[in-house]
Order: structure tokens, then C-alpha cells, then sequence
């Protein structure tokens, strides 16, 4: 077996590296940076969708067939990378193990490239897109060099994975979800923070988590392997997380706690108020994003930026996709989309749209996509999370509950969980069109798309159209 050569410029060794599932959100991502730094790279997947199939194919990175060939796998390759699409008995991986070819998880090998770097890794249940995409702006702001991995796409970033030679800082934002087949730890395990932080615990994933107490061992389990005398910084108000610090027993680490950062909201938008009393425009709202904008803070002051760096940063940040991102807006009609699909994020989501536009009509749609957002037994926890909405449509799928081979749910049993008084519930989107149509006739009004998948191909050019 070859030896894995790191990025460090003393090695002029150009690698060969073969990626198992490329079409995925970070695998793509990771395979266009390591072309990008002159590696030989290729790769296979049985489906590859957009944006991944556009960005692969400009980069010359497209697999010629979708399928799994065991050929590609030979000994000249210095590494597979292994997505967690992929299953454990996939013959592309079987016949790297057959050689004895260095197999990474792509967490795993983030870890390889920067374990001689400061790590701040961005975990909770909710916020750690958000947090990371302002950590990085910031830092991008005030001319820092740095790699990182974040879980979307995000202004003045062209990937969502960057790796280079003389960065002494990597942010990662830390998935709790498992690795891949053949390593089911959650990926945040593996990236062994200096500076860690978690931005809220509430029970998700419950397929491969079936008990909240499991869950939250995972998040138990990061703060023990947090570096020796480095920082954890945690949502103060959030019970959870102080009930695993005490469970972790971590003595040796510092522990910053904060809280909501003060903030206004006026006529020209949303203010943070500053501790000299002063106010500091954002372009985000909602108080979830305040939240996110102390965690962000409280990061940035740990790697090292000053509280006036740190301001002057977050003032120009925009977001990121599909997290409160803006599709349109006029004088009467502004429309949303969100990733939103855990309960605490559909209530923390709503509950911001309301606040910023307290005299709107508020449309929200919401589609149950997720493993356990379609479980019948975790519904419930929904209840009450689309209450401050004029309007509420719940759309789920029932073929896509049976390919995830769950137990067939109802429109009552959606009615019932979510105790929202005349919720619609959708098993086809062909009516959505209609509603929104007649719910948006009174105007001014916000329409709030929520979804972590694709609302059956539905475009945001179709959005809007259907809320304008």
C-alpha cells in the first residue's frame, strides 16, 4: 500500500485518489478542491444530481456511466474516499479492501489534512450551517487564511471544501449524521476540536438514533474528545447541553457560554445593539440568528479577532442557501425558502419570519422529507411548531415513505400531530399551486417555503410564481 501524502509543499508527489459516491454535497465539493490543487482524480456514483452533475462535468470530473465498476479500483491509487451513499458490500469498495488501498471517510481525511492545524468545529442540532458560513465570512472579511467545510453553498466561496498549504486554521462545520458504511461513528467524532461549539440539542435522526438519550451521547462523546486545554463555547440557555457537559466531566477545557445578542428591530431592518449601547445593521433576522451571531462571536474571539473585526464582518454577511434565503420580494409579497425540517428548527424558523413581519399575512409550507420527520412515532414532536402562521400546508410523500420502508402515515395522523387548527395536509403537490394562489390574493403577505429536499423538482422560479 502506498503512504498518504498530506498537503504540505515540501511534497511535489501528486496523488491518485478515487472517490466512492463523488455526486454528494461535500464529496463533490471535496473532488472539485483536489483537482483544483493538480490531484489525479476520479470517481463513481449510481446517481448524481444538481448542482453536483454541473460543477463535476465543467471540471471534468463526470463519471462517464452511473453504476459501480470494480476496474477503476487498482493499485496505482493512493486513497479511496468513501461517501456515505455508498453501501458496505459496494464492489468498488470490496476491491479496495481486496488490495489494500488507504480507505478515508471524507471527515476522516479533512482530520488528516489539518491535524497539525487549530480545529474549530461548529456542532447542535440546529444553526451550525449558519454559524460556520459566519465564522468563515468573518474571517474571509478581515483577510485570514484558513481551510474549511461547510454544509452549503455560500457567498465568496466557490466550494463548499477548501484545503491549502500554509492555512494554520480549518473550520469545519460538524455533522452529527454517521460517516459511512463501514464507520458508523457521527462525522463530528473524527475532527477532534482545539475550538468546539454546540448551538442547541434537540432529537433528530432517529434511524440510526432511536432514543433522544443516544443522541445526545453523541454530542456527550464530542466534548470528551475535544483537545486537551482547548475551548467549548455552548448555547447557555439550552438545558441539554448542560446536562452533557456535566456528563462529559471535561476539567480541562476552557467553557464560554452565551446567550441571544442584543438586538432591534426598526423599520430599516434588524440592529444589533453593541455594548457601548451603539447599533450595528445585519442582514439576517430572527432571533435563532441572533443566537448564531453570539456562538459566531464568541468563535471568532477565540481564534483571535477582535470585537471590532468582528462587527465590521458580520454586517455584510448574507447567509447562506436555502437558510432564510430570499427569493423575492416587492412591496407587498417577500418569499423565503428554508432547509427547515426538524421540528425546533420549523418552530425557530417561523416563530423569526413572524417577528420580522408582524403585520403580514404568513403563508408557510412545510415538506416532511427526512427519515424522521415521516416516522409516525417522532410527528408529534411537531406540535405547535407552525402556530403563529395565517396559513399552514404540510406536504409529505407517501411513496417516499415506503421506499424508506416506514410505517404508512396519514394525512390525520400529520393533522393530529401538528394540532395547527385548518392545517392543510398534502399528499400531492398538484393543489399547491391553487392554495397558494387564493391564500396570497391579500396582500401584503410572506410566503415561507421550508424543505431540506426538493419539493418533487419544483423550481424557485416556480415558487415565486406561485406566491406572487
Amino acid at each position: 500500500m502506498k503512504s498518504f501524502y498530506t498537503f504540505r509543499p515540501e511534497y511535489a508527489y501528486i496523488m491518485n485518489v478515487h472517490f466512492i459516491a463523488i455526486g454528494g454535497a461535500a464529496m463533490h465539493n471535496l473532488a472539485l478542491e483536489l483537482a483544483k490543487k493538480g490531484y489525479k482524480v476520479t470517481g463513481s456514483d449510481d446517481e448524481i444530481f444538481e448542482p453536483s452533475h454541473s460543477r463535476l462535468g465543467k471540471a471534468g470530473l463526470l463519471p462517464e456511466k452511473y453504476g459501480w465498476f470494480p476496474q477503476k479500483i487498482n493499485a496505482q491509487l493512493d486513497a479511496v474516499i468513501l461517501g456515505m451513499h455508498a453501501r458496505a458490500d459496494n464492489p468498488e469498495l470490496l476491491k479496495a479492501q481486496e488490495l489494500g488501498i488507504k480507505i478515508y471517510s471524507y471527515p476522516e481525511f479533512l482530520y488528516e489534512q489539518t491535524k497539525d492545524k487549530t480545529r474549530v468545529v461548529i456542532a447542535g442540532s440546529h444553526g451550525k450551517t449558519t454559524v460556520t458560513s459566519m465564522v468563515m465570512h468573518i474571517l474571509k472579511t478581515t483577510g485570514y487564511l484558513f481551510d474549511y467545510m461547510v454544509g452549503a453553498q455560500i457567498d465568496r466561496f466557490d466550494t463548499m471544501v477548501s484545503l491549502s498549504n500554509s492555512s494554520k486554521i480549518a473550520v469545519f462545520e460538524g455533522d452529527e449524521y454517521l460517516t459511512s458504511p463501514i464507520d458508523l461513528r457521527p462525522k463530528f467524532h473524527l475532527y477532534k476540536p482545539n475550538i468546539a461549539l454546540i448551538n442547541g440539542i434537540a432529537w433528530d435522526h432517529v434511524n440510526v438514533f432511536p432514543t433522544f438519550e443516544k443522541y445526545c451521547w453523541q454530542f456527550q462523546r464530542f466534548i470528551e474528545i475535544i483537545e486537551k486545554n482547548g475551548t467549548l463555547i455552548y448555547l447557555e440557555e439550552d438545558k441539554e447541553i448542560s446536562k452533557v457537559i456535566k456528563m462529559a466531566g471535561r476539567e480541562d477545557i476552557r467553557k464560554k457560554a452565551f446567550t441571544c445578542h442584543p438586538y432591534k428591530i426598526l423599520e430599516t431592518g434588524v440592529s444589533l445593539v453593541l455594548p457601548d449601547g451603539s447599533l450595528n445593521p445585519v442582514n439576517v433576522f430572527g432571533k435563532h440568528n441572533m443566537q448564531n451571531i453570539a456562538g459566531a462571536k464568541e468563535v471568532c474571539l477565540s481564534i483571535g479577532l477582535t470585537e471590532k473585526e468582528f462587527y465590521q464582518g458580520i454586517s455584510t454577511f448574507k447567509g447562506s442557501a436555502k437558510r432564510l434565503q430570499l427569493l423575492y420580494e416587492n412591496t407587498t409579497t417577500s418569499v423565503f425558502l428554508d432547509f427547515a425540517h426538524a421540528p425546533s428548527k420549523v418552530a425557530a424558523t417561523v416563530k423569526a419570519v413572524r417577528e420580522q413581519f408582524p403585520d403580514r399575512k404568513m403563508i408557510s409550507f412545510l415538506e416532511l422529507h427526512t427519515f424522521s420527520s415521516l416516522t409516525k412515532d417522532f410527528l408529534p414532536g411537531y406540535k405547535n411548531s407552525l402556530e403563529e402562521s395565517d396559513v399552514a400546508i404540510v406536504y409529505f410523500n407517501p411513496e417516499v415513505v415506503n421506499h424508506k420502508k416506514l410505517e404508512p402515515i396519514s394525512r390525520d395522523d400529520i393533522f393530529n400531530a401538528f394540532s395547527k387548527e385548518k392545517l392543510i395536509v398534502l399528499d400531492k403537490l398538484t393543489e399547491l399551486p391553487d392554495l397558494l394562489r387564493k391564500a396570497t390574493k391579500d396582500k401584503p403577505n410572506v410566503v415561507l417555503y421550508m424543505s431540506s429536499g426538493n419539493m418533487n423538482g419544483i423550481s424557485k422560479d416556480e415558487l415565486i410564481n406561485f406566491a406572487k
